[in-house]
C-alpha cells in the first residue's frame, strides 16, 4: 500500500537559508573595519629592540679644566658609534624613555698597578646632569688605589635626560679606546 502524504515538496524561501551567512559576513566586515580604523589612529611605533645604542670613546683634546669627561663617537674612530642617543657638548642625550643598560670603564693615564699614586678619594661618577628635575647620581665608583674602574647597571632613563661622567679633577684618564669607554643600550620600555 502506498504511503499517504503531501504530494508536493515545500520550498523554503532563499533568504531564510542565506541570512545566517550574510549576517556573519556583515559582522566580520564591521569588525575588520573597526580594527583597521583603530590601527590607523595609533601613532607609529618607534620601539624596535636595541635601536637606541651608543658606544663612546673619550674626547680629551687638552688639559682638563672641568671634572666632566667629554665623549665622542663615529665611524672614523673605530669601534665607537651611536644610533638614537645624541651627543651634546660631549655628553650623552637620551631620546627615548625606557630601561637602559649603562656601562663604563675608565683607566687612568700613567698609572701602574704596581706603583700607584692615585689619591684615596679618586672617584668616577656617572649621573643625570640635566634636566635639573632628574639630576641624580647613577654610579659612584672609587678607584681604591687602583688604575681602573668598571661597572654596569640597568637604569630607567627618560627622554631629555643628559648623562654626565665626572672624574676627580686632578686625574687624567687614558685616551686608549680599549681602556676608557662609555655606553648605553635600550633594553625595554
Amino acid at each position: 500500500m502506498p504511503e499517504e502524504g503531501w504530494g508536493c515538496t515545500v520550498r523554503r524561501s532563499p533568504w531564510k537559508t542565506v541570512s545566517p551567512y550574510v549576517f556573519s559576513v556583515i559582522l566580520f566586515a564591521l569588525l575588520a573595519a573597526f580594527c583597521f580604523q583603530r590601527h590607523a589612529q595609533q601613532p607609529p611605533r618607534l620601539e624596535r629592540l636595541g635601536e637606541d645604542v651608543a658606544e663612546l670613546q673619550l674626547n680629551l683634546t687638552g688639559p682638563r679644566l672641568d671634572p666632566r669627561l667629554c665623549w665622542q663617537a663615529g665611524p672614523a674612530l673605530g669601534r665607537s658609534f651611536q644610533h638614537g642617543p645624541q651627543l651634546v657638548n660631549g655628553q650623552l642625550l637620551v631620546v627615548r624613555d625606557g630601561i637602559y643598560r649603562l656601562h663604563i670603564q675608565v683607566t687612568l693615564a700613567n698609572c701602574s698597578s704596581v706603583w700607584t699614586t692615585v689619591p684615596p678619594k679618586a672617584t668616577l661618577i656617572v649621573g643625570i646632569c640635566s634636566p635639573d628635575t632628574h639630576r641624580i647620581s647613577l654610579l659612584r665608583l672609587s678607584f681604591h688605589q687602583g688604575c681602573t674602574v668598571t661597572s654596569q647597571r640597568l637604569t630607567a632613563l627618560a627622554f631629555g635626560d643628559t648623562l654626565c661622567t665626572n672624574l676627580t679633577l686632578s686625574l687624567l684618564p687614558s685616551q686608549n679606546a680599549d681602556e676608557t669607554f662609555f655606553g648605553i643600550q635600550w633594553v625595554h620600555t
